[in-house]
């Protein structure tokens, strides 16, 4: 799957930008999430992808399911995620998922490419 867009998507930014209860069951929000993001990947990126799923805190232990990988992070989150980039660049191209503003220089500043999270907001019946 070398050849397929990495795309790492920021579960707590995404998570987050959406006040719909999240915040009461931060765990089950981010499985909603990978279930979402399984079942209809991203709509806005065209081609073969490869998801992972950057979780922290209450949402440590998602489990990962087919189309999905989930991380946990250890400690922060973004701290995970510049991990992940900065173990595939600039073999392969990499798309990371968040409106952290910190995050998104720190990521490009290692070739990866940024997005919003309404990116993997996949839509809703």
């Amino acid at each position: 799957m070398s050849s397929a867009l990495l795309v790492i998507v920021d579960a707590a930014n995404v998570v987050g930008s959406v006040p719909d209860g999240w915040w009461r069951d931060r765990r089950g929000a981010a499985e909603r999430l990978r279930d979402r993001l399984a079942a209809e990947g991203l709509p806005a990126v065209d081609g073969p992808v490869e998801i992972v799923l950057v979780v922290e805190g209450a949402a440590r232990g998602v489990e990962s399911v087919p189309g999905v990988r989930v991380e946990s992070a250890g400690g922060s989150g973004d701290d995970r995620i510049v991990e992940l980039v900065a173990g595939v660049r600039p073999a392969r191209e990499c798309l990371v998922v968040t409106a952290d503003r910190g995050l998104r220089l720190r990521v490009t500043a290692l070739g990866a490419r940024v997005t919003g999270p309404r990116t993997a907001r996949p839509s809703t019946p």
